[in-house]
């Protein structure tokens, strides 16, 4: 099978995911403003109660957590296209009516839109990325993230020339629904690689699901990384305030900036055979947990931006991605079934653990976002544990092929 006739179509679906990172940001970063929108009480320093916003947030993954069951399935029996137009669909009603909410109750029933999208756009592009970069899926699976990555660093940019001006914020949300029009029309007409290719020759046979400890722990793995990232995205605003940071959204901009240089660094310490992928999944939780631990004891306005670079490499910069791609291999001809799976895992994060970010932050008031650092602290390093024990799964496994080669000889 020639991969280039499908570069242009991995092209398109990559920029889909450019699209995502700003989706999966935008209300964190105008939090105050939905807040204020959809008629939040003001906390002691003035400032809107944003628990709610938390909670439309949460949505996402909750609409995820229920569509991903159909999605995954459906992908597999009737194509990665099909997923990807629904997803790309369902993403346009989000971004144009979360703007046209008049109250949280309306914004959460668009958010859960915006949840189910991302879940048919997952088990449509991830499949996609490894079926046509047969040779490299795990890597060329990371730039996925890199993509979101780009989304995210240019957010704060294009808010500033939004604000600069004058412009409403509810600019940039029609302008991403128009760009997911245009990138529909390309998902529509473009050549998309034979399903279940592992090879780059036929697509092999259908097996059955078959798990173990170590699939259950790959899995568990996409609850816990996305537990770190989540949490510090949508929290790190306040954080950086009560730490007296002029501009918090600097944070955002390093956050970005460093998951995008941990896929480039990242890719070349496993092109190179530095590390392996399932390494990484344990070695990159770790320095996240440290650094959670140091922006907590140390109370400066550069820690934060510190933080925000540290965390976006080691908490965002393709954990995830490397989880399912890891998935995948264990599971090559249910791609799309074991996407969702860790997916939902992911979703179930989403949903749950910002509803609990929000009741800390609520309880805690003025205090809450240092209480919400303890918190990610603890599920950060439950993923840690977990990381460790796939590791030592894996290495048993290799250890056991390398035992057998001489008898093979």
């Amino acid at each position: 099978m020639s991969t280039k006739k499908y570069i242009p179509t991995a092209m398109a679906l990559y920029f889909i995911y450019f699209i995502h990172g700003i989706g999966v940001s935008i209300l964190g970063q105008y939090k105050q403003n939905f807040a204020g929108v959809w008629g939040a009480s003001k906390l002691e320093d003035g400032t809107f109660d944003v628990s709610v916003v938390l909670a439309v947030i949460a949505a996402l993954g909750l609409g995820r957590l229920i569509t991903l069951p159909f999605a995954g399935p459906l992908s597999d029996k009737f194509g990665r296209r099909l997923s990807g137009l629904i997803g790309i669909a369902l993403y346009i009603f989000y971004f144009v009516g979360i703007v046209f909410s008049p109250n949280m109750y309306v914004a959460y029933a668009f958010a859960l839109m915006g949840g189910a999208a991302n879940s048919f756009l997952d088990t449509c592009i991830t499949p996609s990325i490894l079926e046509i970069f047969t040779k490299n899926g795990k890597v060329a699976n990371m730039f996925t993230k890199f993509s979101i990555s780009i989304g995210q660093f240019v957010l704060p940019f294009v808010i500033g020339f939004v604000a600069t001006t004058q412009m409403s914020f509810k600019t940039i949300f029609f302008v991403t629904g128009a760009l997911l029009v245009i990138t529909a029309i390309l998902i529509a007409i473009m050549p998309f690689p034979p399903m279940n290719n592992t090879t780059g020759s036929e697509p092999v046979k259908k097996e059955k699901m078959k798990f173990n400890a170590t699939s259950i722990a790959v899995i568990a793995i996409g609850f816990t990384c996305t537990s770190t990232f989540q949490l510090w995205l949508n929290c790190n605003q306040e954080l950086g305030k009560m730490y007296g940071l002029a501009d918090p959204t600097k944070i955002q901009t390093l956050y970005a900036l460093g998951s995008m240089t941990a896929v480039l660094v990242t890719a070349v310490l496993i092109n190179k055979k530095i590390l392996k992928a399932v390494q990484v999944l344990a070695v990159y939780p770790t320095i996240s947990a440290i650094m959670l631990l140091v922006i907590y004891f140390v109370e400066t306005p550069a820690i934060t931006l510190i933080g925000g670079f540290v965390l976006g490499f080691a908490a965002a910069g393709g954990v995830l991605q490397l989880a399912v791609a890891t998935a995948n291999e264990m599971f090559p001809t249910n791609k799309g079934k074991i996407t969702s799976i860790i997916m939902i895992a992911s979703s179930i994060a989403n949903y749950v653990i910002l509803n609990i970010a929000g009741m800390i932050t609520k309880a805690g008031g003025v205090q809450g976002p240092k209480y919400v650092l303890l918190f990610n602290v603890g599920i950060t390093v439950v993923g840690i544990l977990i990381a460790l024990f796939v590791n030592k799964q894996f290495a048993n496994q290799d250890n056991k092929v390398k035992a057998q080669l001489p008898n093979a000889i």
